[in-house]
């Protein structure tokens, strides 16, 4: 191991946002150091190779590591492979993610656990394992939606007053999660507060991401100040990808253009952290009501 070695990594990295994310780097992520190092991450060993080798063939030079952002004991592999390679990690990007079509016939507390277990639990065990590596200047972009601004917006009043709570403990965010996800199975959802959209499951993990977010900037503010790391969430857009369909209006180039910003902040910048992003812009929370007219509600 070198300590000259600067590393990024960015989950889901086989297709749409996260291919784009990685390319951009692949290409941008440099400086004054001897070298640039990236790693792929994909579920699907085949389709993450295949990956890197069309990244390969443009001349970049990724690498790749098998990680499923559902098996904590994977992402504790790529955890030690990280520190034992570059001693920690300079630039984590959180794409990986799934969404349930809003016409799907599959009975709702189906997709709230499923897609909950991977865009929130996911997300946040990722963050467990490899925040304590983030070396000094680093940046961390957990990828959201707008969509869960528009979610806090349709909670009842006592939901919002505890997800916009500046003190909100990632303990109760995780409790508010798996409560979701319980009151589907009891169908109660409506009743317990939380809203009724054509996409609930996804809005709502994604709402969870915007705000543990919130905490983990929070916790690194308190705990670490002096390494001057910064964690902002951000909203791709609407991007043609499998997930948001061959009508979207931006190429998964285009949504990768404010990840990659964030990603790439200069060394001595100070802000955006904590943040929520959509195209480059600082959104405060739940402040946001002119929403883009692409936002399915």
């Amino acid at each position: 191991m070198s300590l000259a070695l600067r590393v990024s990594l960015v989950t889901g990295t086989n297709k749409g946002i996260s291919f784009a994310n990685e390319h951009d780097l692949c290409q941008q992520f440099s400086g004054d150091l001897v070298l640039t190092a990236l790693v792929l991450t994909a579920r699907d060993k085949a389709r993450g190779q295949a990956a890197v080798q069309q990244l390969q063939a443009e001349g970049l030079s990724p690498r790749f590591h098998l990680m499923d952002t559902s098996d904590i004991q994977s992402i504790q592999v790529l955890r030690d492979f990280l520190r034992k390679e570059y001693g920690g990690l300079d630039v984590l990007v959180n794409n990986a993610g799934i969404a349930f079509k809003a016409a799907d016939p599959t009975p709702l507390h189906i997709p709230a656990e499923v897609t909950m277990k991977t865009n929130f639990f996911g997300t946040r065990a990722v963050c467990t394992e490899l925040l304590p590596l983030m070396k000094a200047q680093g940046r961390v972009v957990n990828v959201s939606s707008i969509m869960s601004f528009e979610t806090l917006k349709s909670c009842s009043p006592e939901l919002q007053k505890k997800f916009m709570n500046e003190t909100i403990t990632e303990e109760e965010l995780v409790g508010f999660m798996n409560k979701f996800v319980e009151d589907t199975k009891k169908g109660v959802q409506q009743k317990e507060g939380w809203p009724d959209i054509k996409v609930v499951p996804y809005a709502v993990s994604k709402m969870g991401v915007t705000v543990l977010s919130r905490i983990h900037a929070r916790n690194l503010s308190e705990q670490r100040r002096g390494d001057k790391i910064l964690l902002n969430a951000c909203c791709p857009g609407w991007v043609r990808t499998d997930m948001g369909g061959p009508t979207a209006i931006k190429s998964p180039e285009g949504g990768a253009e404010t990840p990659v910003y964030l990603a790439l902040l200069p060394s001595d910048a100070e802000r955006p952290h904590g943040d929520f992003l959509m195209e480059k812009n600082v959104e405060q929370w739940g402040l946001l009501y002119q929403f883009p007219s692409w936002v399915p509600f």
